[in-house]
C-alpha cells in the first residue's frame, strides 16, 4: 500500500455567495478569527504526515500563492522591531512542498481534481474542501489516514444530517457497519429526499485511488451540468474497497455565511487569549 503523500486542494472558486467580500479576496482567504480557511486546511493535512500540497486554482488566486510564500519585507521589519516570526512559521511552504495548478473554466469538483492528474501522478491522494472547515483533535484527516493504513481502498469522510437537508450534498448509501467506519455500497449527488439512501452526507475530505483520474477523464457532466466526482467514485466502487469514516469532531459549513459565523464564533470561545471576553459579551449581547 502506498502512503498517502499528496494532497489537493481545489481553490478555483469565484465564492459568489460571499461578495462583495471576495471580489478581490479568494473565499479561502477568508479568515477564522486569524488564520484564512486554507490555512487550517494545510494544516489538517501536515497533522496527517501528507508532504506535498497541491492547490487547484483560478484568475484572482495569486494571494493563496503569496500566503505561502516568504514575505521578507514582512519578516525583515517583525525582525527589527523584536516581534516573534514564530506565527508565521506554518505559512511558510517550500519549493518541494507545494504546487500550483490552474482550473480555467468551471467545470466542477471533479474537473478541478482531474486538473491536477500529472502532479499527483500514480500515487493514491487526499483531497480537501476547505471550506468544509473540520475541527477536532486527531483532525479529521489524520483519522481517515489511520483508517487507510488499515483497509486500503478508497475513503471518504461522512457526517450524519437531518434527512430533510440531504439534497444538498452527496450521499452515500452504507453497507456494514464497524465503529466509525461504513462500508459504502453506492454514492448519489443531490438527491431528491425521498429518493436518498441514508443521511450520511460526503463532508469535504477524500482519500481516492489514482484510478479515479482515468474515470474522471471520460465522464460525462453530471448534477448541474459539472463533471461531479461523486459520480466518478460511484463508477470506482465494487473494483476496489470503498469505506466511509464518521469524523468524531466537529464540522462548519464556511461555504454558507451562517456556517462561516458560526465557525468564528466557535474558534473563538475556545481560545485561552480571548474565549472569557467573547463569551461575555456574546452572553450580554443575547440579553
Amino acid at each position: 500500500m502506498k502512503p498517502i503523500r499528496k494532497a489537493v486542494f481545489p481553490v478555483a472558486g469565484l465564492g459568489t455567495r460571499f461578495l462583495p467580500a471576495t471580489k478581490a479576496i479568494p473565499k479561502e482567504m477568508l479568515p477564522i478569527v486569524d488564520r484564512p480557511l486554507i490555512q487550517y486546511a494545510v494544516d489538517e493535512a501536515r497533522e496527517a504526515g501528507i508532504e506535498q500540497m497541491i492547490f487547484v486554482t483560478g484568475r484572482g488566486k495569486s494571494a493563496i500563492e503569496d500566503h505561502f510564500d516568504i514575505a521578507f519585507e514582512l519578516e525583515k521589519t517583525m525582525a527589527e522591531r523584536g516581534k516573534s516570526l514564530e506565527v508565521l512559521e506554518p505559512t511558510r511552504l517550500g519549493p518541494g512542498n507545494c504546487a500550483y495548478v490552474r482550473q480555467q473554466e468551471p467545470l466542477g469538483l471533479g474537473h478541478a481534481i482531474w486538473c491536477a492528474r500529472a502532479i499527483v501522478g500514480d500515487e493514491p491522494f487526499a483531497i480537501f474542501l476547505p471550506d468544509e472547515f473540520m475541527v477536532g483533535s486527531p483532525g479529521c484527516m489524520k483519522q481517515m489516514v489511520e483508517a487507510y493504513n488499515r483497509l486500503g481502498g478508497n475513503l471518504i469522510s461522512v457526517l450524519e444530517v437531518p434527512r430533510e437537508t440531504v439534497s444538498s450534498y452527496g450521499v452515500i448509501a452504507p453497507g456494514a457497519r464497524d465503529g466509525d467506519i461504513t462500508e459504502v455500497t453506492g454514492l448519489v449527488e443531490k438527491p431528491k429526499v425521498e429518493d436518498a439512501p441514508s443521511n450520511l452526507i460526503i463532508s469535504g475530505r477524500y482519500i481516492l485511488q489514482p484510478e479515479v483520474m482515468r474515470t474522471l477523464e471520460s465522464q460525462e457532466k453530471g448534477a448541474g451540468g459539472e463533471i461531479q466526482l461523486t459520480d466518478a467514485m460511484a463508477r470506482m466502487i465494487g473494483t476496489q474497497p470503498f469505506h466511509a469514516v464518521t469524523f468524531a469532531g466537529k464540522r462548519y459549513d464556511c461555504g454558507s455565511k451562517a456556517g462561516y459565523v458560526q465557525a468564528n464564533l466557535a474558534i473563538a470561545l475556545g481560545r485561552d487569549d480571548m474565549g472569557a471576553e467573547i463569551r461575555a459579551f456574546a452572553l450580554d449581547l443575547l440579553k
